[in-house]
């Protein structure tokens, strides 16, 4: 499947995810709404019995009203509204602010916390007629409203009580509940995010073998061709009589032949101190020889102006030799290919009290600050599709990754210091012979 169909699925998962746990917390909502509804109508109909009860207290124990006998303060009076009547019949109203006062001490005691009001409403037009709070900014949204309780028996007025934004109780309740669900989210996205990392990290493998396909088919193709005309013109018989030219196709044959066994050895030798199965053969070996023979070298081989700069004060290095100078050639090589059209590379080295400390300095076209965190992996070459317009670089992306694992294996550090277009610097931190710490 393509990275672009699993990212659209990815992407509807999620939705669909973050959508049926919306719908579940939604529905848990209106569920402890409905609770508190519920629990709010049986709180307004004992505090209406109690304060009725207060209001008995005042008149002789044990009065009949309308035939309807007060009972114990404690339970709830079906008859509120014969009972009302009654006690209006005596003088004494109902009092909403005790109402309200008693209705709070029940909420408390139910955890239900939020700030309420006492309407006294006619029921046929739900006018309010009286409030127990008239300081308080009521909006339709964010309250409970209970069911109106007829204190007539006409049923022409009714009482209700509004709890104004009792978010606080309804999302306490929803607790545990709220918890399991950002736990839950958190996991289910951490997830996506790992899945995405995983296919983005399968899609850069892929993207680096079919690079690296490329590289190497490119890279060779130009030897072996080379090789296949060579030994077309060697087995004609057309050069037999031309000793001189036959020579030159036959050195050629064998600096391309060994071309090829070079790029198959770094391939394998890369892979061997990847999986730590090559030792380094360290030895203490003089610099300067290998630094004049590579110096030498690359001014023959190379179509572009070099001036080398060499001030070596470390004059010795403990190291293997062989790795050690594939390792120079490296970094050299580097700097002339992706360099301009006048080379200056500089060579210095010194001492600290635990390294060898090796520079190398180019003023080529310089490494981004983004290539620089991935310069030294495998199969990398950075900003290449750039570097080419300049000139013309191949490679398969193994140099750099060669200098830093043959850097890892001699237990030192390798540090690259660069400005796009103005200059790289690779600094070597190589550990000194054991017997010299």
């Amino acid at each position: 499947m393509k990275g672009r169909h699993i990212k659209i699925l990815t992407i509807f998962g999620l939705i669909a995810i973050i959508a049926l746990q919306t719908i579940w917390l939604c529905n848990a909502y209106i569920q402890f709404s409905q609770s508190i509804y519920k629990d709010s109508n049986d709180i307004l109909k004992k505090s209406l019995n109690r304060e009725a009860s207060i209001r008995f207290e005042k008149t002789s124990k044990g009065t009949m009203i309308n035939g309807a006998p007060i009972k114990d303060s404690n339970e709830i009076v079906p008859e509120i509204a014969y009972l009302n009547e009654g006690l209006l019949k005596l003088g004494l109203e109902l009092s909403l602010t005790n109402v309200d006062s008693l209705a709070n001490d029940f909420l408390k005691a139910t955890n239900i916390e939020s700030t309420i009001t006492i309407y006294l409403l006619n029921t046929d037009t739900e006018k309010v007629l009286n409030k127990s709070k008239n300081d308080l900014d009521i909006h339709s949204f964010g309250i409970i409203k209970t069911d109106i309780i007829p204190i007539r028996t006409d049923l022409s007025q009714g009482v209700q009580m509004i709890l104004i934004n009792p978010y606080y109780t309804i999302i306490k309740r929803m607790g545990l509940l709220l918890i399991a669900t950002v736990i839950l989210m958190i996991f289910v996205i951490g997830c996506i995010v790992y899945q995405i990392k995983i296919i983005a990290r399968q899609n850069k493998i892929a993207q680096l073998r079919e690079d690296f396909s490329y590289a190497m088919i490119h890279d060779m193709k130009t030897p072996l061709s080379s090789i296949t005309m060579c030994t077309s013109f060697l087995h004609s018989g057309r050069l037999d009589d031309k000793p001189e030219m036959k020579e030159k196709y036959f050195t050629i044959v064998e600096n391309e032949a060994d071309h090829l066994l070079a790029l198959t050895n770094k391939i394998l030798t890369l892979s061997k101190l990847e999986n730590h199965k090559l030792e380094m053969n360290k030895k203490k070996i003089s610099f300067e020889p290998i630094i004049e023979d590579l110096k030498e070298k690359f001014i023959t081989k190379s179509d572009k102006p070099i001036h080398f700069t060499i001030d070596l004060k470390a004059k010795e290095v403990y190291v293997d030799e062989e790795f050690f100078k594939e390792l120079m050639s490296n970094l050299i090589d580097n700097a002339i290919k992706y360099s301009k059209k006048s080379i200056e590379i500089k060579i210095s080295s010194h001492y600290d009290n635990k390294y060898t400390i090796i520079k190398i300095y180019d003023n080529g076209m310089g490494i981004s600050e983004k290539d620089q965190r991935t310069i030294f992996d495998k199969f990398e070459r950075a900003s290449a599709t750039k570097r080419t317009k300049f000139g013309g670089a191949t490679g398969f992306g193994l140099g750099l990754n060669y200098v830093y694992q043959v850097i890892e294996a001699h237990e030192g550090k390798i540090y690259v210091n660069s400005i796009e277009g103005d200059f790289t610097e690779f600094t070597l931190f190589i550990p000194k012979i054991m017997e010299e710490l």
